[in-house]
Parts: structure tokens; sequence; C-alpha cells
């Protein structure tokens, strides 16, 4: 039996029925951690000794009856932008060198209440600005179906490590598509869900008005099982949503039929790569054959969506990144002259070149002269971005969309042209602007061999459909098996 290739779902029950160890399935991934990881890069910090340690307490909970949920005992690894005490929490920055939390996100908190074993943390563009992790300051993470393309981001790590073995299932973070194209790119799946499902307790903020943590793993199950654990009000979060229903698993029937599903023209123009395009109309194709409902509509302002998001996401990380200056935890340049050389000089040596950029562009937009040009008008666009979304879904249950025009570009091509690499966000920042939920299931391979994934986006609190088409949509296809972990 092959530990890595099992979903979290079935080491789960292989654990609970005593046909694997706790410790068993946690020397699988350290091991292939060990093996893979000087190539792949895909985490930050790993702590063996510790995971082993864990491993231990939990195994001796499921034998006393105490843990009993589906993920008890399965290895996790978590975005390094997520708090867990005691363990070095870097946002893939030299800013916060040697930050060790004195508490853990709450996502990660619940983890750990199910019998989860936290195998490390994973690298990211630094503070998961960028779209390929190629921006981390512990180097570039590799995609692991072909280690000379990237493996998108910011979530590339987490994928990465899905996708390679090297961990079961991991926590991402999307602010703009940075759970589902990574997971596009790797050939896992992932889900952003509503905004305020998840609490973001924890979670170092990046656009506060955008972000939510969601899991990345093997299959849909494995994905609304995991949402399952980390959803749920959270009093410390004043974001989080009190929601009557967190039984994602319920959704999972093995049938599309009777959905209704719109494809938005507008995603199907110029610019997608032919390959995508084509895995993604089959996909379609695959799930009017059971029944689904599925047709073309117009979906207004679609173009506008790129610049109002950088704009508020930007906006919101210059606000939110004030807070890195060298006085309260993390680095502090060690030659400077009075207080304000002292700030200057720790935040132009500890941030890096993209995050400058957004800070620079997010404090321009906020200026007293630029605000209303800018910030206001790009809110006022959102609203009416959310509008066109609000009408769509009183035709559809999901929108089926490609995740990313092109499959894993090579290291190196994104960073030499960043409009180029915003402009890839285009089919999934709308979902973060207007909190709706989205999952990426893969569909295919193209010509290189490089994973293609299909994009399901649900309305606010209706879980359910997306993941009902992505799991009936994953019973038409055999799953790839990436080449490191055959």
């Amino acid at each position: 039996m092959d530990i890595l290739n099992l979903t979290a779902v079935s080491l789960g029950e292989k654990i609970k029925a005593k046909e694997v160890s706790v410790k068993e399935a946690t020397k699988a991934c350290l091991g292939q951690i060990e093996k893979q990881d000087k190539t792949l890069n895909s985490f930050i910090t790993v702590e063996p000794e510790k995971a082993l340690e864990q491993a231990e307490k939990v195994q001796q909970k499921i034998d006393a009856g105490e843990l009993t949920g589906p993920l008890a005992g399965v290895p996790v690894a978590v975005k390094d932008n997520m708090l867990v005490k005691g363990g070095l929490t870097t946002c893939a920055s030299h800013i916060l060198d040697h930050f060790h939390p004195a508490f853990s996100s709450t996502a990660v908190e619940k983890l750990q209440a199910a019998g989860a074993v936290i195998l490390g943390k994973t690298n990211m563009d630094e503070f998961a600005m960028g779209s390929t992790t190629e921006t981390s300051y512990f180097g570039p993470t590799r995609n692991p179906w072909n280690t000379e393309h990237v493996p998108g981001g910011s979530s590339g790590g987490s994928c990465a490590a899905v996708a390679s073995g090297e961990a079961i299932y991991a926590l991402g973070s999307d602010t703009g598509g940075s759970i589902r194209q990574p997971s596009s790119f790797c050939g896992v799946t992932g889900i952003k869900p509503t905004y305020g499902t998840v609490s973001r307790y924890g979670l170092v903020a990046y656009g506060s008005s955008l972000d939510q943590i969601g899991p990345i793993a093997k299959d849909v199950r494995d994905c609304a099982t995991v949402l399952e654990t980390i959803a749920g009000y959270d009093p410390k979060d004043s974001t989080s949503v009190k929601r009557d229903d967190y039984g994602f698993t319920k959704a999972l029937t093995g049938s599309a039929k009777g959905l209704r599903i719109g494809i938005p023209e507008e995603y199907f123009g110029e610019g997608l790569d032919p390959e995508v395009k084509k895995s993604i109309l089959d996909a379609a194709e695959a799930l009017k054959a059971q029944g689904a409902e599925v047709s073309y509509f117009h979906l207004p302002l679609v173009e506008y969506a790129i610049p109002a998001y950088y704009i508020i996401a930007c906006a919101e990380a210059s606000s939110n990144l004030e807070r890195f200056d060298g006085v309260k935890y993390g680095y502090r340049t060690k030659e400077y002259e009075g207080l304000h050389n002292m700030y200057k000089k720790t935040r132009s040596e500890g941030f890096g070149a993209e995050v400058k950029r957004r800070i620079i562009l997010g404090s321009f937009v906020l200026s007293s002269g630029y605000y209303d040009a800018y910030y206001l008008k790009a809110l006022r666009v959102k609203a009416l971005i959310k509008k066109a979304f609000d009408e769509a879904f009183e035709k559809y249950d999901v929108i089926l969309a490609p995740a990313s025009p092109t499959t894993a570009p090579k290291l190196g091509e994104s960073l030499s042209d960043p409009i180029q690499m915003y402009l890839g966000d285009i089919y999934t920042i709308s979902v973060n602007l207007c909190g709706l939920p989205g999952i990426t299931v893969p569909c295919g391979m193209d010509s290189k061999g490089l994973p293609i994934g299909v994009q399901f986006i649900g309305n606010v609190f209706r879980e359910d459909h997306i993941l009902q088409a992505g799991y009936a949509y994953e019973q038409t296809r055999t799953m790839e098996i990436c080449p490191l972990c055959r």
C-alpha cells in the first residue's frame, strides 16, 4: 500500500481500522519531504521530531476513542502565513525573521483538535503577493510535474506539497485566486469558501476584505471534509459569519442532474490557451451528459475586475503591512540613525520588490489627492461586479470557468513582466471581490504534460452547488498521479 497516494479520508479510514499507524503515515510524508524538497522547495520549515511527537499523542487518543473524526492522524502542511504557536512564521519574508507567535490561528487549532499532525509550514509568495511562489525570500518552489515550471501562487508550496505526496492535504489562503490557480497548475483540488466561512484569526493579513483560508487536497471529498473541520463562527474574527449548516460533505451526491451551469462568454475569448479551453469545455460536456443544464451567458464588467482588485488589494496591503516596522517583532536593521531612519532601512531591507511595489501602489491610491479617483471608484466597480454575479445566479447554480488562461509558465517568465502576471488572475479575482465560493478540480493535461484545472463558482453560502458539480465531474475521469508519487 502506497500511503502517499491515499486521499486524506482514505488514510483516515485505514488509521481508524489500524491498517496504518499515525507514525507510519507521518514518517511516509517526512521521508518524501527529505527525498524531494531539496528540489521542490515546498516547505520553509519542517519539524520532524515535533511531528513524530504529535503522531504518538494522536495515536494514543485514537486508541482511547477520544479522536474519531475522519482526519484523525492524517498529516497536513500549513501555509506559512498562518500562525502555529511556538513555530516559525515568516510569510516567506525577511522582515519576519525569527518570529515565533504566542498563539495559533483558529483554523490550525481546529485541525489540531481533530487530530491532524502538522508536518511544517509551506513556501509562498512573500506576504501572499504573487502568482508563482517566486517572490519568496526563501527561493522559488518548483512544480512537481515539471521542475522547470512554477507551481502557481501564492499557495504554491501547499499545492506542490500535496501533488508530490509530501503532505496528504494542506491549508492555503486565497486573496485573488491563491488556492485555485496553483491547484490548477499542480493538478490538485482546492476550494476558496464564501468569505467569512473560515475564521481569519491568526492569518497574517494581505487584503482583509478578500483573504480567506481554504483546503488543498487530492480530491473534492477531501476538500469538503477539511472544510467541515475548519469552518465555523469565531467571535475573535469580526468578519466571521454564523451559518446554519456546515455539512459540506452532504453535497457529494455523485450526480449533476438538474444543476444549472452557466459559461461566461467573456471567459472564453482572446488570451485563453486553446488546450486549456478544450479541457474546460470537455468538462462542461461531461456534466451535460450527467444531466446538468449547460448554457452560455454574458457576464459584463469582467475587464474591470483586475484594476479594481489590484487597487483594493494594494490599498488594504499598504495599511496591513504598516505594522512591520522593526519595533514590535521580526527583523530590524543593524545600523541606523534615529527612529525614522530605522523604519526606512528596516522596511527597505526586510520587504522584497513585489511587496514594495504593492505597498507603494496602495499608499498612492489612498493618498488625499487620489483617494476618490482610484480607491472609491474601485469600490463602486466592485459593487457593480457583485451585482452582475447576483444577476447570473438568478439563472444559474454554478458558473464554469478556467482557473488560469494557461498552464504553469516556466520559472522566471512571469516575474519579468508583472503586468502579465497580474492579468493571469482574470478568472479568479472576481470570486474574492464578491466574497463567492470557488473550487478548482483537475480536468486534463496539456501537450507538455502540465495539469489543467476547471473552476466552479457558486453563489454566497452555496458551496453545496460547487462541491456537487466538482464531485460529479470528478467521477467521470481518472485522476492523474504526479510522477514524483509513482
